[in-house]
């Protein structure tokens, strides 16, 4: 399969050298695009004998004619298009559908999957032109990889920084899986938080963005499963065969009904465990005094579906600030799971509202799986992995 790799001008172009190895290691050919930017911090020389091929630096050349139309050509040629590092120039021009170079040209004609993983200056990062942007792009479908945090070439600490090669290299490679090990397969997935109210418009709820349960419903449909997704409120891109509960209560008779039909069953909901079963219906005015509610537990959905599960495959989630894997032992046993996906929530930069996680997969059969951090589209390819083997091993017995 092909890729072309677009280098930005900047500091972390150096790491695009080792994106490319890492690719190539994974079967790729790659296409190296460099800006002129990109062309003070790394010499095409570096990608040219990384690749053993021509590495694009102009959009014209003393060949005008063939140089003119080589962009069309280059974006028929491959499969997919990774820009790494892609500065906030490069997200501006793409957002924006500007075209004066050999890589914002390519952009405009690539018809395929296009990955952009961007590094820049922690304050451009968070500025709202930028985020707007990026927005604008994943709506597109671009698959986004979050820079990480930490230290900056320019002094600053925060989120910037590149994610690292082996991450980009493994999401891209999820990207392109093509087996359809899942076909027979049906998947019910439940996502998001869930919203419980305390009066007619305020409600408890929890950080839970629903994009691990989205990136595994998505993962799940493009390996052949019938996917049923029942989702807390979130902001996301809609799937088909959602469906939108509020409450805890609502997602547990969504989930009930259609457990007879489904042969995987994957808790990725961040259901909240209390809910105020006297919740007027009016607002609740603000007054100086001290305020106290009393609330209820709320129903345990995957305790229920451990007692009713025959022989379906269940997957409970552990979200945790400490003592990882013996929460998640725990969970296995007393909700009768085959496997949990722990993680530490408590970790800057993953789990909550964020593009990547980092987890851990506890099974009864064998010791503990860690996974490293990723796109959360890449995590759920694996944690699908390790679920189909489970189910071999059961069909084993």
């Amino acid at each position: 399969m092909n890729i072309a790799l677009g280098v930005g001008g900047g500091i972390a172009a150096y790491k695009a050298a080792e994106l490319a190895r890492a690719l190539m290691t994974r079967g790729f050919t790659v296409n190296v695009i460099m800006t002129r930017a990109a062309e003070e911090f790394v010499r095409p020389l570096t990608f040219s004998a990384l690749t053993g091929r021509k590495v694009i630096t102009n959009l014209f050349s003393a060949d005008t004619l063939s140089s003119a139309i080589e962009h069309i050509q280059v974006a028929q040629e491959n499969d997919i298009l990774v820009v790494a590092p892609a500065t906030a120039d490069l997200l501006a021009k793409f957002a924006h559908g500007l075209a004066d170079d050999f890589l914002s040209t390519t952009y405009l004609a690539f018809t395929g999957q296009v990955v952009l993983a961007p590094a820049m200056n922690t304050n451009m990062w968070n500025h709202p032109a930028t985020q707007a942007n990026l927005r604008n792009l994943r709506e597109r479908g671009h698959f986004i990889i979050d820079p990480d945090d930490g230290a900056l070439a320019c002094g600053t600490v925060g989120p910037g920084r590149l994610a690292e090669p082996e991450a980009i290299a493994d999401a891209v490679a999820s990207l392109t899986t093509s087996k359809q090990d899942l076909e027979g397969e049906t998947i019910l997935i439940t996502a998001g938080p869930t919203q419980e109210p305390l009066d007619a418009v305020r409600y408890l709820s929890n950080r839970s963005s629903g994009k691990m349960g989205y990136a595994i419903a998505e993962e799940a449909a493009a390996r052949g499963a019938k996917v049923i997704l029942v989702s807390g409120p979130v902001n996301l891109p809609a799937l088909q065969n959602v469906i939108h509960v509020q409450t805890a209560a609502q997602m547990f008779d969504a989930v009930m009904s259609h457990l007879e039909e489904s042969t995987i069953i994957i808790k990725a909901a961040a259901v909240a465990d209390y809910h105020r079963s006297d919740a007027p219906q009016h607002k609740v005015k603000k007054t100086a005094a001290r305020m106290s509610l009393e609330l209820d537990p709320t129903v345990d959905i995957l305790a229920e579906l451990g007692r009713k599960k025959g022989d379906r495959l269940l997957i409970g989630f552990a979200a945790e600030t400490e003592n990882l894997i013996g929460e998640a032992r725990r969970k296995l046993e007393s909700k009768n799971c085959d496997m949990v996906v722990a993680n530490l929530v408590s970790q800057s930069g993953i789990g909550f509202d964020s593009d990547e996680n980092e987890v851990v997969l506890v099974t009864r059969t064998a010791d503990p799986i860690p996974v490293r951090r990723a796109p959360k589209r890449a995590i759920a390819a694996r944690i699908l992995d390790e679920t189909m083997k489970l189910r071999l091993a059961l069909h084993a017995k």
